[in-house]
């Protein structure tokens, strides 16, 4: 039996979004592992904070890790930035990758106003 959040199209969105980041950051040449690794931290707390905020009881809990999600979203962008200036993804997967933040941002935004309106 499935966790609620898990039928959430925003956190599948998330959890792909952080799959597909974590695949095209092992191709990344040594020295870049600073990168690498927050990258890939900012991209799996995206889902991570999606789900603990989920199981929260309280509507102030759940938004306040609705809120570090987005703020996460937020740190994909200049990680995803700098990786296109150092030539480690082009510019196509780039976009790509924007848009899919930018999806997910406007998902979670929704599932934030929802939240607050049932206070």
């Amino acid at each position: 039996m499935p966790f609620a959040f898990e039928k959430l199209l925003v956190y599948q969105k998330a959890v792909d979004f952080a799959d597909t980041v974590c695949s095209l950051s092992k191709n990344f040449p040594r020295g870049y592992y600073f990168l690498v690794d927050q990258i890939n931290r900012a991209a799996l707390s995206i889902s991570a904070n999606i789900a603990e905020g989920n199981g929260r009881f309280t509507k102030r809990d759940r938004n306040n890790f609705f809120t570090i999600a987005r703020g996460s979203i937020q740190e994909c962008v200049p990680l995803l930035e700098l990786a296109a200036r150092q030539g480690l993804i082009d510019a196509d997967k780039h976009e790509e990758l924007k848009f899919e933040l930018i999806e997910i941002a406007k998902m979670l935004s929704g599932l934030i106003a929802r939240c607050k309106n049932r206070e």
